[in-house]
């Protein structure tokens, strides 16, 4: 007898992650998506809400049914100001972990950042590893710290599964010298993602980066504890570091 697919909600569907999901998850799993501002003209599956995150009431529906949820909605970005922040980072978040928890859902990824270390990189202080307390560089870093912590909570008190995803330089080509650190490529995102999904992990934090030679972030849990295998490399697509001889 096949094994029923699970049912995934990806919210911030529209965006450039979510975007990249939809189309790399989309033959693994039966896929709900979550729009909000721009709801694309032919979206990839008629299974879709337009939702506003931040208000319960529009987002706890799109929960109905679903196994798992991949969150990728919020503000994206450091220099947004405290009250958006706020509005889709703090009491967003809280909705949709709090509609997941009433509608039945098992597990979450979030989608975090590098930016709650951020203040690591800002003094080289490398290797980084993802037992060490938080160091957020911005309001933004701050409220991706307290997506993490709301769902530690929510594991120790419901028992449900959150794995946060520390997102370094996403895109499908590492561009510049920092990316030579925390490039994450689309394919090796994707297999995080479907590797948390299907694992018994209940409650952890991951640097989602690809197999960088340089990296400066440690992946050695994910690697281990979820099976990661990251098939990209920055080094490959970037011109040789000058090394200074004597």
């Amino acid at each position: 007898m096949a094994q029923q697919r699970k049912r995934v909600l990806i919210t911030g569907a529209a965006g450039r992650i979510g975007m990249d999901m939809t189309r790399l998850l989309g033959d693994r799993y039966d896929l709900r998506l979550q729009f909000h501002n721009t709801v694309p003209e032919k979206p990839a599956t008629d299974d879709y809400v337009v939702a506003d995150i931040a208000e319960y009431d529009q987002i706890a529906p799109a929960m109905e049914g679903i196994d798992a949820v991949l969150h990728l909605a919020g503000e994206p970005a450091v220099t947004t100001p405290w009250d958006r922040v706020n509005r889709a980072n703090i009491e967003g978040l809280y909705n949709v972990y709090e509609s997941a928890r009433q509608a039945g859902v098992h597990r979450v990824v979030f989608a975090s950042t590098n930016h709650v270390m951020g203040m690591n990189d800002r003094d080289e202080a490398w290797p980084v590893y993802s037992r060490q307390p938080v160091r957020p560089d911005s309001l933004y870093g701050v409220s991706k710290a307290f997506g993490e912590t709301l769902g530690r909570h929510y594991y120790d008190r419901y028992g449900m599964s959150f794995i946060n995803m520390r997102i370094g330089a996403y895109g499908d080509r590492p561009r510049d010298e920092i990316a030579r650190y925390m490039w994450l490529s689309p394919r090796d995102f994707a297999q995080l993602v479907w590797r948390s999904i299907e694992s018994d992990v209940g409650y952890a934090t991951y640097y989602a980066i690809s197999g960088n030679t340089s990296r400066t972030w440690d992946i050695t849990d994910a690697v281990v504890q979820l099976g990661y295998i990251p098939e990209d490399n920055a080094d490959d697509h970037l011109p040789p570091r000058n090394h200074r001889i004597g």
